[in-house]
């Protein structure tokens, strides 16, 4: 033990009278001392792929924990990646994130990804082959293969993870688990989950004609995994949610923060089965629309799961678009519904419960429960809640793989997986909707009365073949996972 302390004051000597000894930025890994050791400043050195918009914010929280250094930035845009190298001139800025994990791989701890959720999957799993730890804005993926990859990766790599579904950690959750383990609405077995997105053009043909690339942009690089396809004026830095290509729709961009709650408080797993309706746009002369590079302007999803231990199958709805469920019954009139464009019931056999976006405002129904109803807190609070989610996956980094921390972070990969999959299941739902088949002349839709049977082990639908196109997507050439 004596000798292990005299090495490790040794090292802190050297570098601290080496790393500073000029004016320049040295970064010093914490991996660099050892295992067991950690950097002077005992920061955890974070490269960050994606620099502007939500990847500014994420950057933010990350810097304000209060052990994390930014040492790297990584965006296609510059324009979007403006700000964030003003607040850290310090910081290296690259383009190409597959070029600055090459080259500094020895000076990155752990990477932070918010970029387009087509690219998510290659650049977390190009950090976590190189072991670095890794947070993943949600969806953690585009497709359900992607997901079960990066789940097993995490664990062959021995990484950190966490997804960027904030509300996870969030005191509201804990709250739905904290009723429901004392039993206050009985076995819940159906679920609602509502939302007023997509805020963005959904439903609506892609743009014909190309528009001039900005020279800040490096549009092959964005394009990455997708199809190379035309640019297009209003697709970035927002609107590429509602293309199949790049995003996951209404349903990628909130059901990670709506359907969360509904995973911790019950533990769902893979849905068994998935079907769905949509709203389309007409045109002329009471034709529908058939737009399959975009999602639907609106949906209704159904999911079913297994009962758990002896309890009933779950049967969860997603509806999207501005459709609602009905108000239940103990919700009095002027009374809000979530937090009136979103949230999520629980419907038991001895009760219900509501709560809004990242569970927030959990209530028991009627509400007047919710004050007269004590149970003792059996889930621990992550401290700061939704602010903490993201210090709580910094904390956990440092403290390693397999640390008690990172066991207990709320959306690791073993959690943040599988609810990724059973989002993605219902987008899949979604795409079979359209599948056209030409039968004579007529044009015929096999896969809209159809409902889906799942095989989650296998990642396959077993009863109507033409959908397990969706489960995989076929990158563009020069890009794998």
């Amino acid at each position: 033990m004596k000798v292990k302390n005299t090495i490790a004051n040794s090292r802190r000597k050297f570098i601290q009278n080496t790393a500073f000894s000029a004016a320049g930025f040295f970064i010093v890994p914490r991996h660099v001392l050892g295992r067991g050791y950690v950097a002077p400043s005992d920061r955890l050195v974070i490269a960050a792929i994606g620099a502007g918009g939500k990847g500014a914010d994420d950057i933010d929280h990350f810097y304000k924990s209060g052990h994390a250094e930014i040492g790297f930035l990584c965006d296609v845009d510059d324009r979007q990646s403006n700000e964030t190298r003003k607040k850290f001139p310090k910081a290296k800025y690259y383009k190409d994130f597959r070029e600055m994990l090459s080259k500094e791989e020895k000076s990155i701890d752990a990477v932070s990804v918010s970029i387009p959720d087509h690219q998510h999957a290659v650049a977390a799993m190009a950090a976590i082959e190189r072991n670095k730890h890794v947070y993943v804005q949600k969806p953690m993926t585009h497709d359900i293969f992607e997901a079960r990859m990066l789940t097993k990766a995490a664990h062959r790599f021995k990484v950190v993870t966490q997804m960027g579904n904030q509300g996870a950690s969030g005191d509201g959750v804990r709250q739905l688990q904290d009723w429901y383990a004392a039993g206050k609405v009985g076995d819940v077995h159906t679920i609602y989950c509502y939302t007023d997105r997509p805020i963005w053009p959904q439903g609506v043909p892609r743009p014909i004609a190309a528009s001039v690339i900005p020279t800040e942009l490096d549009f092959n690089l964005w394009l990455g995994t997708a199809p190379k396809k035309r640019y297009f004026e209003g697709l970035l830095p927002f609107n590429w949610r509602g293309w199949w290509d790049y995003g996951t729709g209404a349903l990628g961009d909130m059901a990670c923060h709506i359907m969360a709650p509904a995973f911790a408080v019950l533990d769902l797993g893979y849905p068994v089965s998935a079907e769905c309706s949509v709203a389309t746009k007409y045109i002329e002369n009471w034709n529908k629309a058939y737009y399959p590079e975009s999602g639907p302007i609106a949906s209704h999803i159904t999911l079913t799961f297994k009962g758990k231990n002896g309890k009933p199958d779950v049967e969860l709805h997603w509806m999207d678009g501005g459709i609602q469920p009905t108000r239940p019954e103990e919700l009095l009139p002027n009374e809000k519904m979530g937090d009136g464009g979103n949230g999520i019931i629980f419907m038991g056999t001895k009760g219900k419960m509501m709560a809004g976006t990242y569970g927030a405002d959990p209530q028991l129904l009627p509400t007047s429960r919710t004050k007269e109803e004590k149970v003792p807190q059996t889930i621990a609070r992550v401290k700061d809640g939704e602010e903490g989610h993201y210090a709580a996956w910094v904390e956990a980094a440092m403290a390693g793989y397999g640390s008690t921390k990172a066991i207990n972070l709320s959306s690791h990969f073993d959690i943040a997986g599988p609810l990724t999959e059973s989002i993605l299941m219902g987008n899949l739902a979604i795409r079979c909707y359209d599948i056209r088949k030409k039968v004579g002349e007529e044009i015929e839709y096999p896969g809209r009365s159809i409902k889906l049977l799942w095989d989650g082990l296998n990642m396959k639908i077993t009863n109507f073949d033409d959908a397990n196109q969706f489960v995989k997507r076929n990158y563009r050439e020069g890009w794998t996972l």
